[in-house]
């Protein structure tokens, strides 16, 4: 499912979104292959964001316009205002966090799967259904 051009382009957003699936639990190859990018790509993806939050994520080649937005800039100098102390809690907080997005992204695919099978299901009392019957036990 590869598309033919090897440097197609991403935006963060759709980078995080599968970097968040990751965390979740997805199968990787599944992945790759659902979005037609490669396995090394996702790590390297995954590898990104670990290194440097969403805003390393960004699109190949040369940032257009200034090197990062307003609010990411705001972000940067947060970070760097913050001591040892408070940045290694905020770390640990936002990987709390992330966990838990994880966690729920994972559960809700779990829901989405259990409803895809429960609706598949034949129903019991449905004409032409198996009737069910007491026990011949004694």
């Amino acid at each position: 499912m590869r598309r033919d051009d090897p440097r197609r382009r991403f935006n963060r957003d759709f980078k995080l979104a599968a970097v968040r699936r990751m965390a979740a639990g997805a199968n990787v190859s599944k992945l790759s292959r659902e979005l037609g990018i490669s396995r090394k790509g996702l790590y390297q993806w995954q590898k990104q964001f670990r290194m440097g939050g969403a805003a390393a994520l960004r699109a190949v080649g040369r940032p257009r316009g200034g090197a990062a937005t307003g609010e990411e800039r705001k972000g940067g100098d947060a970070l760097r205002s913050l001591s040892g102390d408070e940045l290694s809690r905020a770390l640990a907080r936002i990987a709390e966090l992330e966990r838990l997005v994880g966690q729920q992204a994972a559960d809700l695919d779990f829901f989405q799967q259990a409803l895809q099978h429960v609706g598949k299901a034949p129903q019991s009392g449905a004409p032409g259904g198996t009737v069910s019957t007491r026990s011949s036990k004694r």
